[in-house]
């Protein structure tokens, strides 16, 4: 008999630099069912995105809108404009058994926790080996001049400083070993009894049964 479940929230903050985005990518690729949540933004599209499938593009005054009515799971003002996750697409993914991949900063992390969905969450932790390494990391993958690697560097902090709020910390010194820690929690929290509803009318048929046969 093949159960089904609720889908979870599956929360994956860290630093930059400490494997957030690879381990992510490997995520999905593992169990391609996995959504990775669209956020929503105020900032304008740039070009090539697709409004819906790279961000909801919203104006000003429909995110406020979005956030006063409920249907924002998390939000922030970054840079001059707003970014949040909308709780609609996000509801109808885990209603269907679906999970939902977030890529949020501890603030986002703990508004989702803190949300109508938060008995859902499933949150994680990435630390860097050390603070030597994490810088490492960063100038090696070229992406960022040297001002905002630094700018990075003194943020990692701050992130790090919250690590004991999630549900599991992982230590990313081996990239392969921490994406099978990785998957092994997923797979353990999918099987929490909160995350399968069928299990109650099938404990009750299995009740039923025994009377009939006893």
């Amino acid at each position: 008999m093949k159960m089904s479940r609720r889908g979870l929230l599956i929360i994956l903050s860290s630093p930059s630099g400490a494997g957030k985005s690879t381990l992510s990518t490997r995520l999905r690729a593992w169990d391609p069912t996995i959504r990775f949540s669209v956020s929503a933004t105020t900032r304008p599209p740039r070009e090539g995105e697709v409004d819906g499938h790279d961000y909801h593009f919203r104006t000003e005054a429909e995110f406020r809108h979005l956030v006063a009515t409920g249907e924002m799971l998390e939000h922030a003002h970054v840079f001059g404009n707003f970014y949040g996750s909308p709780r609609g697409p996000v509801e109808e993914a885990i209603a269907t058994g679906s999970d939902v991949l977030f890529d949020v900063d501890w603030q986002g992390a703990q508004q989702i926790r803190n949300s109508v969905l938060k008995d859902n969450v499933l949150s994680i932790f990435l630390l860097p080996p050390s603070i030597r390494e994490l810088r490492r990391r960063l100038v090696e993958r070229a992406k960022d001049d040297d001002e905002v690697i630094e700018k990075r560097m003194q943020k990692s902090w701050d992130e790090i400083s919250h690590w004991d709020a999630y549900d599991y910390v992982l230590v990313n010194d081996d990239l392969d070993a921490t994406e099978t820690n990785l998957k092994t929690i997923v797979m353990a929290e999918r099987l929490r009894l909160p995350q399968q509803p069928d299990l109650l009318s099938h404990v009750r048929s299995l009740q039923q049964e025994f009377e009939e046969t006893a």
